[in-house]
């Protein structure tokens, strides 16, 4: 008897690490995807002379998208089946970043960047964001869980970093630098949707073990729950509007005009910058086991943007590259230890909507905020969205600590 529970138990532990296993591998291919085209998306609209508030409207409409496809998961993810609707959003993309590589118009471009979801953050923070992060919990135990989620979150940025490097092959790929030459851009756009293929297939191979306890029903949220929500997202939503001012397009066009570097070169340096945020992670992890999961949100932010500020008065692109580099070192400590700790907050059950409820209104507020930072970012104005975003981010800071640094997770209370 004790043998076959053992069996039993090894069998099923075998099955989760398998499903945590597929997780990283689709995180890792998006990310990949998802940096490339962020990166990609400045530059080649530049190519195309849509700029000002053109281009931040066609930025804005792909997070809408995004942020609509975080809702229809929230609500309506578990019932659905997490693995049909990751798969569902996957066939978007590929759509979508198809259609936004053959068009020319803006309003043709906006709405295919609506549909394909396209991401000019350059981070994977969309609806399959969603679903995985709230299933990731389910595929190890409580103690390992923010060790796990780091592992995911590293993944991620090792997928940001490659998809950064590759945004270099343009200047390789072009026999010419001519401004109007976006052909080289365009056939990475169709390579992002070849590789969507490969995420289709992987979620294909996942089990029961992703699929929600509230499959078969709609979970009644918890009052106390509602009321930690209600007030975390609403510190995230400041958090995420600041970010939307710094969106990796936003950067790669900042670098782009301000320096006169190449994609390559910009390339380059946002590897540099996910190579430090998937290092960070791990470290996050770390530092959280001995100061806690809110701390570690906090004390590593602050310091991250202020270093943002130092960046948009750089004399060089020397100068701002190595400032832009420590900022990213920090930056993204507070992503796993954040993930970890609405996820911890919460019953099993709520994770999903948890997860969504956070991430929809992290997409809303990056939704929003691009179309005014491309109105401040004219002529001697450009470093004016760097320091909006950075100052905003501060007071959120500051915020998140005064509410949250009471309420602690579970295995951060005292005798555990």
């Amino acid at each position: 008897m004790s043998r076959n529970v053992q069996s039993t138990s090894a069998s099923r532990d075998r099955l989760r690490m398998k499903e945590r296993r597929v997780l990283y591998v689709t995180a890792f291919v998006r990310a990949t995807t998802t940096s490339l085209v962020g990166v990609l998306l400045g530059v080649y609209l530049a190519r195309l002379d849509i700029t000002g508030a053109a281009f931040g409207a066609i930025l804005s409409a792909g997070l809408a998208g995004a942020a609509l496809a975080a809702l229809v998961a929230t609500f309506a993810g578990d019932q659905l089946g997490r693995r049909r609707f990751l798969m569902t959003l996957t066939l978007l993309s590929i759509g979508g970043t198809v259609a936004f590589a053959f068009s020319r118009s803006a309003v043709a471009l906006g709405v295919a960047a609506f549909v394909g979801m396209l991401n000019g953050m350059g981070k994977d923070r969309g609806a399959a964001l969603v679903l995985e992060q709230a299933a990731l919990p389910s595929t190890t135990t409580a103690a390992n869980r923010t060790q796990a989620i780091a592992w995911y979150t590293m993944v991620q940025d090792l997928g940001h970093a490659a998809g950064a490097a590759l945004a270099g092959l343009p200047t390789l790929l072009s026999p010419s630098s001519e401004l109007q030459n976006a052909a080289p851009h365009r056939a990475l756009l169709l390579a992002c949707a070849a590789l969507g293929l490969v995420t289709l297939a992987l979620y294909a191979r996942l089990g029961p073990t992703v699929d929600s306890p509230a499959a078969n029903g709609r979970v009644a949220i918890t009052q106390r729950s509602r009321a930690i929500l209600t007030k975390i997202s609403a510190l995230f939503a400041i958090d995420s509007l600041a970010g939307g001012f710094l969106t990796t397009a936003m950067l790669a066009y900042f670098f782009f005009e301000r320096f006169g570097m190449a994609e390559g070169v910009i390339g380059a340096l946002f590897f540099g910058a996910r190579l430090m945020n998937a290092a960070s992670h791990l470290g996050a992890a770390w530092l959280a086991r001995r100061i806690g999961l809110v701390n570690t949100m906090v004390f590593t932010h602050i310091p991250s943007s202020l270093l943002l500020v130092t960046v948009a008065f750089a004399p060089s692109f020397a100068v701002a590259s190595v400032l832009f580099l420590l900022r990213e070192g920090l930056v993204e400590m507070d992503v796993p230890t954040r993930q970890s700790y609405v996820l911890a907050v919460v019953a099993p059950e709520e994770r999903t909507f948890a997860s969504g409820v956070t991430n929809l209104v992290r997409l809303s507020a990056w939704a929003v905020a691009p179309a005014f930072a491309g109105l401040l970012m004219k002529g001697d104005s450009m470093v004016v969205p760097l320091v909006v975003g950075a100052a905003m981010k501060i007071s959120y800071d500051l915020l998140l600590w005064r509410a949250f640094r009471g309420m602690r997770p579970p295995e951060e209370e005292p005798g555990r």
